[in-house]
């Protein structure tokens, strides 16, 4: 348990029988009335974002996010296969779980699979990714690093913005917290 004058941003804390991430808090102490802690906390499977008040004294039970770093082996049509490369057991997870991720997960890359007792409720792509460009419009002589920016395919299917001079075959470095290309490789 955790009161609610505790909290700090990044605790998992289980309330109404869901997961929640404090985003932002603030403890608010008004000229009149008692104190309170004011919140946002973002529900970590539907990622709905909610604020809500916590007298300072109140008891919630913090969750305890278990994260497991797991190998993407493939995808059979009805499940997404990963492996533990510990023990090398193999967990199928549903498309509703990884959808997110596999925009830049391509087979054999570790990801990060995040689970609470013992139910996976999403994964996570690696920070940063290689990736190849399987299509874009082609770069023209003159075209400049900062002149402006097209849409590319990437070999795992997700579209992104990058710079004029990109070409197919180039292998992209992207970070997948934004969706954003870094640099050529």
């Amino acid at each position: 348990m955790i009161s609610a004058g505790d909290f700090k941003k990044g605790v998992t804390i289980e309330l109404d029988g869901q997961i929640y991430t404090i985003v932002d808090f603030q403890h608010v102490k008004p000229g009149k009335g008692a104190a309170f802690v004011r919140t946002k906390i973002k529900n970590v499977v539907t990622g709905a974002v909610l604020e809500r008040t916590f007298n300072p004294t109140e008891k919630v039970e913090e969750a305890h996010i278990e994260r497991k770093d797991m190998q993407y082996l493939y995808n059979d049509g009805n499940f997404y296969y990963f492996m533990d490369t510990e023990t090398y057991e193999q967990l199928p997870l549903s498309k509703d779980v990884v959808e997110d991720a596999m925009k830049f997960l391509k087979e054999n890359m570790i990801a990060t699979v995040k689970s609470y007792k013992g139910k996976v409720f999403s994964v996570e792509p690696p920070t940063f990714v290689e990736l190849r460009v399987i299509e874009t419009e082609p770069g023209f002589k003159g075209d400049t690093a900062t002149g402006g920016s097209k849409p590319a395919t990437v070999e795992t299917g997700a579209v992104i913005q990058v710079p004029l001079f990109i070409n197919v075959g180039d292998v992209l470095k992207i970070d997948t917290r934004t969706g954003e290309y870094i640099e050529r490789v």
